[in-house]
């Protein structure tokens, strides 16, 4: 049902779009309500019947929540954008659904609300269904409880973080795409992308930090830098440091990799180890990304931080990485800051040559631990007082058997983090995961109600972590 359900929304997506374009003779037009007729009568030969719902963020195809990836936000938000609008929460496509009733459904959506007010909105867009031509379609009202929760700060907070998430990785795409294609990069994009960012973790440190789970597979290389930049101007906030140095080191953070733009997609992209040969030229990627800043245009002044971080980066605190040095050097601190998130993200995220990620705690216990990784043990243990003890996105076993998934830190008790109770002691999920304080004890015996005895990967329990933070 979710290949189905994304497929349902992409065509409402597709086929609104090009009727605000076009008239509804046009052949664009008639081929995108084709391709949506397809997909709804697959889906009713299936289920029987078609329901839509909207949930404060979430779209429902009858009973399942469809998993927003980052290739469907675009189309996710606009259908999500129409039904708002008329203060529809529910469409109801029924047996005897025929290709005509596509067009009328669209174009009332695709109107301007009647009225401001959301329950006069919504009794004109019903009344105008009614007289339309659509006969087995019916629609139920948003209600006040949805509403409410749309209008939450708390919500709205995500949202904001959420927009600012997908639009920075759409950026960051466009921008190594055009690195690598030789084309001219539009850096006024890239800094306004950076700002963004900044301006939500000084905001809304939290929710910056649980977008950084949405990592993509098949977009590995983009989300990857959005989530080192985000990473690294949380820790540089630790560290003190000014808004103007965070937005240098953001921009440098998102850059650290823009070499590897230079290297043949057939070796970044290797699912199996490289050879001694294609290793060395892996390693040339730092190298790579210093010349491709050098002679980047558009920046006001040449970004001397940004040109150092991204040679620095892989060369480890005693110089044992790579770029190999003549002379005596130090890292400097943004390199270093950038080496420490970098090696966090990349070790926990699924990618061509990794099927199996590290657990999140397993990552920083390395990193603390091992001195030959080579990260600077100071900024380690300022990334875990960032992070906590079990980072966001870390999947665990309460000592109550329920499996939780963290959700945030505990600014107070590191090793006691804020958590999603995902299924219950059974085994079985939980429709509305609650958050619930690991620090909070029980008054008869003044002991923790939850414990975590230990961490597991989601993928032993088929757990997708970014649905809960989408």
């Amino acid at each position: 049902l979710q290949p189905l359900g994304r497929a349902l929304i992409t065509g409402l997506y597709a086929t609104a779009k090009v009727m605000r374009v076009y008239p509804l003779e046009n052949a664009t037009v008639q081929h995108a309500m084709d391709e949506l007729d397809r997909v709804i009568r697959r889906i009713l030969e299936r289920e029987g019947v078609i329901e839509v719902r909207l949930v404060g963020d979430f779209l429902f195809l009858n009973d399942a929540r469809l998993r927003l990836d980052l290739s469907d936000y675009a189309a996710f938000s606009y259908v999500s954008g129409m039904l708002q609008r008329h203060g529809v929460g529910t469409i109801e496509i029924e047996v005897g659904f025929a290709r005509q009733d596509i067009a009328p459904v669209l174009g009332l959506l695709l109107q301007d609300a009647a009225s401001e007010d959301m329950d006069d909105a919504f009794a004109k867009f019903e009344e105008r269904l009614l007289a339309s031509l659509a006969r087995h379609v019916r629609v139920q009202h948003l209600t006040q409880s949805h509403r409410d929760l749309e209008r939450d700060q708390d919500d709205h907070a995500k949202q904001v973080a959420k927009m600012t998430y997908f639009q920075s990785v759409h950026v960051a795409k466009e921008v190594l795409t055009d690195v690598r294609l030789g084309r001219a990069v539009n850096l006024r994009r890239v800094k306004r992308a950076v700002q963004s960012i900044v301006d939500q973790v000084l905001n809304d440190e939290t929710s910056m930090i649980g977008m950084t789970q949405l990592r993509d597979y098949d977009e590995y290389t983009f989300t990857h830098c959005v989530n080192v930049c985000i990473l690294a101007v949380v820790l540089g906030q630790k560290l003190g440091l000014s808004k103007i140095q965070l937005y240098e080191l953001g921009l440098g953070a998102l850059f650290h990799d823009i070499g590897k733009q230079r290297i043949p997609a057939e070796i970044t992209n290797k699912p199996t180890g490289l050879t001694e040969e294609e290793w060395k030229l892996m390693q040339q990627h730092p190298t790579e990304g210093l010349l491709e800043l050098f002679q980047m245009r558009g920046l006001t002044e040449v970004p001397y931080r940004a040109m150092l971080l991204a040679y620095e980066h892989h060369m480890k605190l005693d110089l044992t990485g790579y770029p190999r040095n003549r002379r005596q050097r130090t890292p400097r601190l943004f390199s270093r800051v950038v080496a420490t998130v970098d090696g966090f993200d990349a070790a926990t995220s699924r990618r061509s040559y990794q099927s199996q990620p590290w657990p999140p705690e397993e990552v920083l216990r390395e990193m603390r631990e091992n001195p030959t990784r080579g990260f600077d043990p100071l900024l380690v243990k300022a990334f875990i007082n960032v992070t906590g003890v079990f980072p966001v996105g870390t999947l665990a076993i309460l000592d109550t058997y329920e499996l939780a998934v963290v959700v945030a830190k505990n600014a107070d008790k590191l090793h006691q983090p804020y958590v999603k109770i995902v299924s219950d002691s059974l085994g079985i999920m939980v429709s509305n995961p609650p958050t619930v304080d690991l620090s909070e004890t029980d008054p008869a015996t003044d002991k923790p109600k939850r414990s975590i005895i230990k961490t597991v990967s989601p993928e032993k329990y088929g757990i997708r972590i970014s649905d809960y933070f989408v």
